[in-house]
């Protein structure tokens, strides 16, 4: 009667301990936000999106710049990196599918024994007759030829999810890639149309350059007809001078600019084929935005975020099957004797084993508690960063467009601007020829009207950079 007291009072207290040891702590719950505006700021509502209706190869017609981007795409070193991540990303799929299946060897051993004669296991070895007649040999042989298998049952569906979480973290890495590509043709754009822009600035200096020297020429005319005095023509020669070192510095910025593009492509520094001429001609065609909703389905950022945040929910759940029982089945089967024309004998030197384990979290469950808070505040902090990115494309694209329209409006500007100074470089060289103007004016014409139209310029380069970042920022590029 005791012993059966006992008995049932360990079993209510094993399983009283099972089911606590099954209970999980609560978690903190934040529901993820995606929601986005209807519309882009100061933008009319236009479902029509340039990235869904035109690939890269289109949007951007300069022959020499396709050219650079087919190149990058296939010897971009940073970029194969990333491809070798999502090699990595794939083995490890191939990882957590192995642990799903039954784990099966070989296995083979050989090996020698020699017990003292006067110990237990001696004494009953001498003592044991394995056939009439047959002595167990000394020293003992020992020889084993078998197979041994071990599967884990998935009963929680945790190796299940743990290969679920892989995937989608593999899926994730895809659009890592594609982001990749995205920023990568974006940059080789700005920075080609950089270059084209350098060149028009070298070309305006050199310009420049003459038309002063022409004047300088003037000018040393006049002091010997004692028109004016060494001071303007000293003036003169200082700003001649200094538009010279003007095309210096330039010079070294297109070696640069040259440099950054041989590197995105993924080779050593080589001229860079271009038509610099064109660029004054670039049009940066009106664009169609769409609406904000369809920033989830173009950015690969906002889809690599979705589905890490995806993987994070799965993450729980595994780290959440820690605190249940564990079943662990384990089999053997092979041949072993003392001598090897015994191994393969039967049923004498078959050995077979089966064996399973349930294995339970009872106590000192610290460490499972915090894998699975640790995996609850990964999850969330996914959800933040879903919501900013999101957040931030959105930002983004409305900063391009707004971008876009006032560089439109300032181009005009400053090309009226561009051809009243151009205009005044010329009268105002007339009247000083005439007298009828000092030195000073005629130097800070031309300086006005060399700014200008370096100005003018630096604004068509951001057009055609708006015209690159807008496309980049709609998620185009990758597709």
């Amino acid at each position: 009667m005791l012993k059966r007291i006992i008995y049932t009072g360990l079993g209510v207290a094993f399983m009283t301990l099972a089911v606590s040891g099954c209970k999980t702590p609560e978690l903190i719950q934040k529901d993820v936000n995606n929601t986005t505006p209807e519309s882009y700021a100061n933008s009319p509502q236009d479902t029509s999106n340039i990235v869904t209706e035109v690939k890269w190869q289109e949007y951007f017609t300069d022959a020499n710049l396709i050219a650079l981007i087919d190149t990058a795409l296939s010897n971009n070193q940073e970029l194969n990196i990333t491809l070798q991540e999502i090699q990595i990303a794939q083995s490890e799929i191939r990882i957590r599918k192995g642990e799903i299946l039954p784990s099966l060897g070989l296995g083979a051993a050989a090996g020698v024994d020699k017990v003292g004669r006067y110990t237990s296991q001696g004494a009953n070895d001498a003592n044991t007759d394995i056939k009439p007649g047959m002595e167990m040999p000394e020293p003992l042989q020992d020889y084993m030829l078998g197979a041994y298998a071990t599967w884990e049952v998935d009963i929680w569906h945790k190796l299940r999810n743990a290969k679920k979480s892989a995937m989608t973290r593999y899926l994730a890495s895809v659009e890592g890639k594609n982001f990749m590509v995205t920023n990568l043709i974006s940059e080789i754009a700005n920075s080609y149309y950089e270059l084209l822009a350098l060149d028009n600035q070298l070309t305006i200096v050199q310009q420049n350059i003459e038309i002063q020297n022409n004047a300088f020429e003037v000018v040393k005319y006049q002091k010997e007809a004692a028109r004016v005095t060494e001071l303007a023509v000293r003036r003169f020669q200082a700003q001649v001078l200094n538009t010279k070192g003007l095309q210096f510095g330039i010079q070294q910025e297109i070696v640069e600019v040259e440099n950054r593009i041989n590197f995105l492509v993924g080779r050593f520094p080589q001229k860079i084929e271009r038509d610099s001429n064109a660029f004054a001609d670039l049009i940066s065609e009106k664009v169609h935005a769409g609406i904000p909703s369809q920033l989830l389905a173009n950015r690969p950022d906002i889809r690599q975020a979705e589905l890490e945040l995806a993987a994070s929910k799965i993450d729980i759940q595994v780290a959440k099957a820690d605190f249940y029982p564990s079943l662990e089945i384990k089999a053997g089967l092979g041949f072993n004797a003392f001598n090897p024309r015994y191994i393969f004998t039967s049923p004498e030197s078959l050995i077979y084993s089966l064996a399973g384990e349930l294995v339970a979290p009872l106590i000192n469950r610290n460490a499972i508690k915090a894998r699975y808070q640790m995996a609850n505040a990964k999850q969330i902090q996914a959800i933040y960063n879903y919501e900013q990115t999101i957040l931030n494309a959105y930002v983004e694209v409305a900063n391009q467009l707004s971008n876009i329209e006032n560089l439109e409006q300032s181009y005009d500007l400053k090309s009226q601007e561009v051809e009243a100074l151009t205009q005044s470089v010329d009268i105002s060289n007339e009247l000083f020829k005439s007298a009828r103007a000092d030195y000073m004016e005629v130097l800070l014409t031309q300086r006005d009207a060399l700014e200008s139209r370096f100005d003018l310029v630096e604004t068509k380069m951001k057009q055609m950079n708006a015209k690159v970042n807008i496309y980049q920022a709609l998620g185009g590029g990758w597709k």
